[in-house]
């Protein structure tokens, strides 16, 4: 499929780790496919996020008078300045209020969306003696933890997977908490230990009935200005329609909670024949008994609508 020429030259922008990016190499891969004639050049750009690893990320937002936008910022700022034409971020990690300058325009076929508990010890989190410490930066991975294994321990752990994986490896904790999508990215397999710094390390995925997964986890989102038809004619060509019927119900009732992507709330979306089904376990800031919700439908903001309107 050839382009014209206002599209021949695209710059991609993305955050610098090795999980960013390989997704910033999966859009490259998928444009190029669509659009062999697409020049396309690379922006690497460091967060807010990426500089402050070393408190936890409640500090982070606190720090900077918001609990949003800390890994985004900057790759927006980049956007309004036309330094770069498409933004590739993890879209949990994009605020569900999107500056009106931006838009997040859509998302690649979505990879598994489960946390995985990556331990020393093989069995997973049913086998986890009590007292055991559990190494996560999420506070919906705490909450959520709390809730099921009470008789754990949970320590905040920042950094990104190579340095959360090298972290355990080093014996900073017991097991972490991560995302399957960004293991499987990275190249590790789940059904197989992982050699770290001599230690192998053990996956067990928990299952996302069990465990709820963040709202867009496990999806690439791809944000563009608002009005760039370029961008979007771009974007259109490789959005996976499934996924991003499922990310905008999730999102959208992740806004309707006012949440940010530091809020204790775990959703699982399914898609079938059309349908749309949507579970959420809502926490507490102080944790304990969860929320806990489902709805159905065909329009994924109705049925967010219908989610919020049985939690609220």
């Amino acid at each position: 499929m050839n382009v014209s020429e206002e599209f021949q030259k695209t710059v991609i922008g993305t955050r610098g780790s090795d999980l960013a990016l390989v997704q910033a190499a999966a859009v490259e891969r998928n444009l190029s496919l669509a659009f062999p004639d697409l020049r396309l050049f690379r922006k690497v750009i460091r967060t807010t996020g990426d500089r402050r690893t070393d408190v936890a990320l409640a500090e982070v937002a606190k720090a900077e008078g918001t609990d949003k936008g800390i890994f985004t910022k900057e790759l927006e700022e980049a956007l309004r300045a036309g330094e770069i034409d498409i933004a590739v971020h993890s879209l949990k990690d994009v605020p569900t209020v999107v500056d009106e300058a931006f838009e997040i325009a859509g998302v690649l076929r979505r990879a598994p969306v489960r946390d995985v508990l990556v331990s020393l010890q093989p069995g997973g989190l049913d086998t986890m003696p009590a007292g055991s410490v559990i190494g996560t930066s999420s506070v919906r991975r705490a909450h959520q933890l709390q809730w099921l294994r009470p008789d754990l321990k949970v320590a905040d752990l920042r950094g990104n997977v190579p340095t959360r994986l090298g972290k355990l490896a080093g014996g900073s904790c017991d097991a972490i908490l991560l995302a399957e999508a960004g293991l499987v990215r990275l190249g590790y397999r789940m059904s197989q230990p992982a050699t770290v710094l001599g230690v192998p390390l053990h996956f067990a995925p928990l299952e996302e009935d069990y465990f709820f997964p963040a709202a867009g986890q496990g999806a690439i989102g791809l944000e563009i200005r608002t009005g760039d038809e370029a961008a979007a004619a771009l974007v259109a060509a490789i959005r996976d329609e499934e996924a991003f019927t499922r990310v905008r119900a999730e999102r959208e009732f992740l806004r309707l909670l006012e949440g940010g992507c530091s809020t204790p709330v775990g959703v699982f979306s399914s898609l079938s024949g059309g349908n749309l089904t949507m579970d959420a376990r809502v926490f507490p800031d102080g944790g304990g008994q969860p929320r806990c919700s489902v709805a159905r439908g065909t329009d994924p903001l109705q049925v967010a609508r219908q989610l919020f309107d049985t939690l609220a």
